[in-house]
Formats: structure tokens, sequence, C-alpha cells
């Protein structure tokens, strides 16, 4: 699966009203692995930032005034999405933005030449209800790390909503299921251990190539985590099978 992660910087809170794009960063995922095959443009926006914007990203009409304007990046950007499943965070607000900018070409809007849309604030909303969804806050609360963040950059916020994705994501995080006497799932029963020693069972060695994708997996959880994932260390020996001391 294809997945583009989507950010954008504008020079004030409202399209209806005049505000422009002036940065647009793309991240790529395919199949949950960042490729390296990003999209960035800064946009020369035809307008001045509003000082609340400009507090935020820092991008001044006179760095943006020799920037290529959004209709002469437009193209590659539409073929750059098409048929990718987009994820934005608060993405109304995104949308809005590119809507317009889609419109003023009379193209059609910009979803309709993308597969399929994933906000992760509401995600994030559904993962934590009544607590902060902003970035800053899901990056803290998912170990992502964005100390270098200083001002908002469409790229760089692109990245860390890559990693903070793929952190929300990850899916179950304790492969132990409790099963109950009654075998619904109730954890409340009583469990007989059963040792697997009486049985002769069979080993069957993973293919080298799978071991290689295997092994991209846990990379990829790693760089998620920000750490090692549990399937990298070694399990504590059960009680009665410690080896005997010579």
């Amino acid at each position: 699966m294809r997945q583009l992660i989507l950010d954008t910087e504008t020079t004030g809170l409202n399209a209806k009203t005049g505000d422009r794009l002036l940065e647009i960063g793309c991240v790529e995922l395919v199949n949950r692995r960042l490729t390296g095959n990003n999209l960035h443009f800064y946009i020369n926006p035809e307008r001045d930032s509003d000082p609340g914007a400009l507090a935020v990203h820092g991008l001044t009409t006179e760095f943006l005034s020799d920037k290529p304007k959004f209709v002469e990046i437009a193209e590659e950007l539409r073929e750059y999405c098409r048929d990718a499943e987009i994820i934005i965070h608060n993405a109304a607000f995104d949308l809005g933005f590119l809507d317009m900018e889609f419109g003023r070409l009379g193209w059609p809007p910009f979803m309709q030449h993308c597969s399929s849309l994933i906000d992760t604030l509401l995600r994030a909303r559904e993962m934590f209800p009544g607590r902060r969804n902003s970035l800053d806050a899901l990056c803290e609360r998912l170990g992502v790390n964005n100390a270098h963040r200083t001002l908002h950059g469409a790229l760089l916020d692109a990245e860390l909503l890559a990693d903070v994705y793929l952190a929300m994501t990850r899916g179950q995080e304790s492969l132990v299921i409790e099963i109950g006497d009654d075998g619904d799932g109730d954890a409340g029963g009583h469990r007989e251990k059963i040792s697997l020693r009486q049985f002769d069972l069979p080993v069957i060695a993973a293919a080298d190539d799978e071991v290689a994708q295997h092994a991209g997996v846990l990379n990829d959880i790693d760089k998620g985590m920000k750490g090692t994932c549990v399937w990298r260390t070694e399990p504590a020996a059960p009680e009665g099978d410690t080896a005997p001391s010579a």
C-alpha cells in the first residue's frame, strides 16, 4: 500500500478569505516503510502572511518571493499524490486550502485524485479521549523525538507525523491472550500450565528471505518506538527450565 503523509503551511487560517498555501511537504510510506521518495515545495503565495502565521512558520514574504507559484507545481503535486492513501493531522484544514488551490485551476477537489484519507487527529481523539492530541502532544506521548522542531515546517511536520502514525498503528502490544475455563477469553478462570516438552514438535526454519523480511519489520517497529521492541529481547527462562550447573 502506498501512503503519503501530507502537511502544509499557510499565510493564515482561512482559505475562504484569501489565505494561501506557502509550503507543502509529503512523506511516502510503502507497506509501512519509509521510502525516502518525499516531495517538498516552498510556494510564492502572492500575498503576505498574517503576523500570527508568520510567527508559527517563519517564512517571510522576501524568502518566498522567488519561489514558484502554486500553478507551477500543481501538476507535479497531483501526479505524486494520485491514487495514494493520504494521511493528514486535522485534515479539514489542509484539504480546505488544497481544494481552494485546485479550484482556482478548475480541477476537482484534491481527494478526488487520491484513493482514501486518514485523519490522525480524529484517530488520536478516539485513542486518547479527553487528552491533548496536537502533533507535539502525540510526539511526547508516543516517544517520537521532536526536540528539533522550533518552528513549524511542512516537511518536518510530515516526517514527525509519519513516525507518530506508525507508532499509533503498531497494533497489539502484547501477544498474550487470556483464556478462561469457558474458552471465551475470560481471564478470571483457572488455567492449567501444560509443558510442551512432552510433544515431539517439528522445527521448520525460516527461509533467508523470510528472515530478512522479519528483520525489516522489527527495524520499523524499533524506529517507531525509538527503542528495542520486545521481539528482540531474550525471554526469561520459565521456572524449572534452568539448566543445572556443572
